[in-house]
């Protein structure tokens, strides 16, 4: 029988309701939801009634005091303060995407797991969704790869979410507010000192909170860039365009919130085979993403597409499955946070790329190193 651990749930908002909590629940023979944190008292005590949940905590720092085994870190903001606190209390973390604010942020966060000896694992679904796993066997198959799309239509949220029944917060006190906002303004300002207030919203809101899946699912598949050609920030969208050897690859970022219609897709092309994997709403519990093949007949008319359904397992539940089998196991996790520092070099690469409309060389570890100088 597997080794049960005791977690504590920090931040119930709109991820823990619709995904972990509920899967935490249905893993309940790995996993005991020990304790619950949030700022809202109305939400975590909602919460506590939903999944049978007695102790309650409105301060991070008092719940890991508790006798836990791990935390999943599920707050707005960086996860930077709490993961370092709970990794010298010997607590495992698993954190959500980003995991952090900054290069700096994040190699401090390693640096305390390491020196405690415990798993930090940061929250990229998409890793473990089982399509995903299918596109990166195939793509090994092509040959001459030319061409990497990556192509996300961002779509108002309320569609996917609002059938959920989420127990929303109130307004935060004042001053609790004010905080919270000072606090991400000052680590946004230090992350990227040199931008201009475009900038530091695109690489808050676009890059930390959604390029970064994109970003480390390239990875996953690609390996790190040789080069970061081009990149452009808009207010309703961003592109980037990054070469693997003689393939280039182009992502697109574009805002459309007028029509419910999430897209995320990856695009691989070569001259004998095409692969694209479709990326559902991030929201939607198992709904599968669908893998589509084209090929064809050099001088034939002849061509066939085949669409693919992998797996109706939630990629959610699945990362779950896998930071249990970490803790229990103690092996590094596919999405550790030494892997995912990678991502945060990356967003701070393209914002760095777009005020100086240069290139940059190894984007994902040139700026490591050089941090890593600094420290």
């Amino acid at each position: 029988m597997a080794r049960r651990l005791r977690v504590g749930v920090i931040g119930c908002g709109l991820i823990a309701q619709v995904m972990h909590l509920n899967y935490l629940r249905e893993l309940g023979d790995r996993f005991e939801i020990a304790a619950l944190c949030d700022v809202s008292e109305d939400v975590r005590s909602a919460c506590a009634r939903e999944y049978g949940v007695d102790q309650q905590f409105a301060s991070w720092q008092e719940m890991l005091t508790q006798p836990l085994d791990a935390v999943l870190v599920l707050t707005s903001g960086s996860h930077a303060p709490i993961a370092i606190a709970a990794a010298r209390a010997g607590i495992h973390a698993f954190v959500e995407k980003p995991m952090c604010f900054s290069l700096a942020e994040g190699q401090a966060m390693i640096e305390a797991a390491d020196d405690a000896g415990t798993i930090l694992m940061v929250g990229y679904n998409k890793r473990y969704d089982p399509a995903y796993l299918r596109l990166v066997e195939e793509a090994r198959t092509l040959r001459d790869l030319r061409l990497l799309q990556i192509t996300t239509l961002e779509s108002p949220l309320a569609p996917y979410v609002e059938h959920y029944g989420l127990q929303r917060s109130g307004p935060l006190p004042k001053d609790l507010a004010e905080s919270l906002t000072e606090d991400n303004t000052a680590r946004i300002a230090a992350a990227v000192p040199n931008a201009d207030s475009l900038s530091r919203w695109a690489y808050h809101v676009v890059l930390l909170d959604s390029l970064v899946h994109e970003f480390n699912a390239m990875r996953g598949v690609m390996g790190e860039p040789d080069r970061l050609e081009f990149a452009d920030i808009r207010e309703t969208g961003l592109t980037a365009i990054f070469k693997y050897g003689a393939a280039q690859r182009i992502l697109a970022w574009v805002d459309l919130p007028g029509i419910a219609r999430y897209s995320m897709e990856f695009a691989f092309h070569s001259p004998e085979r095409r692969l694209t994997l479709s990326f559902p709403s991030p929201f939607l519990r198992s709904m599968p993403t669908l893998l589509v093949s084209e090929d064809g007949e050099e001088k034939s008319p002849r061509s066939s597409r085949t669409e693919e359904i992998t797996s109706f397992r939630e990629s959610f539940k699945e990362e779950l499955v896998h930071f249990h089998e970490c803790v229990t196991r103690n092996k590094q996790p596919v999405t550790s946070g030494r892997d995912a520092l990678h991502d945060i070099a990356l967003c701070e690469a393209v914002v760095a790329s777009h005020l100086s409309r240069t290139a940059r060389d190894e984007p994902s570890q040139t700026a490591l190193a050089t941090s890593r100088r600094k420290a």
